[in-house]
């Protein structure tokens, strides 16, 4: 659905513009092969597809992003609505119930993920972390109501015969961003955090706290869960996908503090991030520009610990030579004002 949207913008900008110029293929980077296992079953050609885990439990997802809802005896909860999805969530609902719509969940604020809440009407019960309620206070939004039910750490939603466990266990993603525990089913649902057989997205998931980002993945193996949600792509997610990440993300922090030390080191011909070359050799172009200065030296120790944790992982999750500079420049940052691993501009 988004690769046709894009394509019909294209279109229309051809149209109207005489200036517009087709995009040079040759221009494009070509990344490495995507393993088999980062796909999922393919979406319809109406544009979404449904997974089904039993028990009235289900997945929506355009190939993109995903959603959920359960069906109860009474009536039909959903979390999330993602605006790429739109209507086809409300298809994918009304060809699976003729039950009503009655509670909403919201994973987090994030527009990307509940931006077609408005759809779902204004006599639903939407449900949010209070930090949640906040953020959406930040930036008033018609398209993404308030909740009209807020909590602090944990919330039982039960309807019908389906039940909800809600629960916050600190800063990750964003503030007020959710574990959503259906316990008879064994799903949980997080998002932005683990993206079953990919890499995470740019900057972690564009983590906002990465300590949290990183024990996020424990938190979420705590749980007693046979299929797993992250909000993201085709395909819904098992135990091990989380464990992989698990794996792929303490190999990023350890060979980004690696880097970090390495460039604290003197300069040899095994050190190609030593900051007694990079730091002189900036100054000298640009003498006094402390912010090109260090931009480089970030830029060349996260893509050293980029190289060195993509011999690993090429092949094995998709988009680690996608994403894995701005992965790893997340990780470089964090570990120097997070976990205090400073490098050359540690205390001398």
């Amino acid at each position: 659905m988004l690769l046709s949207l894009v394509c019909g913008l294209l279109a229309v900008r051809a149209a109207t513009s005489a200036t517009t110029t087709a995009v040079n293929a040759s221009s494009i980077a070509q990344y490495a092969p995507i393993p088999s296992s980062a796909f999922g079953p393919a979406v319809s050609s109406a544009g979404y597809r449904i997974e089904p885990f039993g028990d009235g439990a289900y997945m929506v997802t355009d190939g993109i992003y995903q959603a959920m809802f359960l069906v109860s005896t009474d009536s039909v909860i959903v979390i999330d609505a993602p605006p790429t999805i739109g209507t086809n969530l409300l298809h994918a609902i009304g060809n699976t119930t003729n039950l009503p719509i009655s509670h909403v969940v919201y994973s987090h604020a994030h527009a990307d993920h509940i931006g077609a809440a408005y759809l779902y009407g204004s006599n639903v019960t939407t449900i949010a972390h209070e930090l949640t309620a906040e953020e959406l206070s930040l930036t008033p939004d018609s398209r993404r109501p308030p909740p009209t039910i807020t909590f602090d750490h944990s919330y039982l939603l039960r309807v019908g015969n389906q039940t909800l466990d809600l629960a916050y266990w600190g800063l990750n993603h964003e503030p007020g961003n959710i574990f959503i525990y259906a316990p008879q089913q064994k799903i949980l649902m997080l998002v932005d955090i683990v993206f079953p057989g990919w890499v995470p997205f740019a900057y972690l998931g564009e983590a906002q706290n990465v300590p949290g980002f990183i024990k996020a993945h424990d938190q979420i193996l705590s749980y007693d869960f046979d299929h797993y949600i992250g909000g993201h792509l085709d395909r819904s997610g098992v135990r091990d996908d989380v464990e992989i990440q698990r794996e792929y993300v303490q190999d990023l922090r350890a060979n980004c503090a690696e880097a970090i030390l390495l460039s604290a080191s003197a300069p040899n011909a095994t050190n190609p991030i030593s900051a007694y070359t990079i730091l002189p050799a900036v100054s000298a172009v640009d003498p006094g520009n402390y912010w090109a200065t260090f931009k480089t030296y970030l830029a060349d120790v996260s893509n050293y610990c980029a190289n060195v944790t993509n011999e690993k992982w090429l092949g094995r999750l998709d988009g680690a030579d996608v994403y894995g500079y701005e992965n790893a420049y997340q990780m470089v940052e964090s570990l120097r004002i997070d976990f205090d691993v400073l490098g050359p501009f540690g205390i001398s």
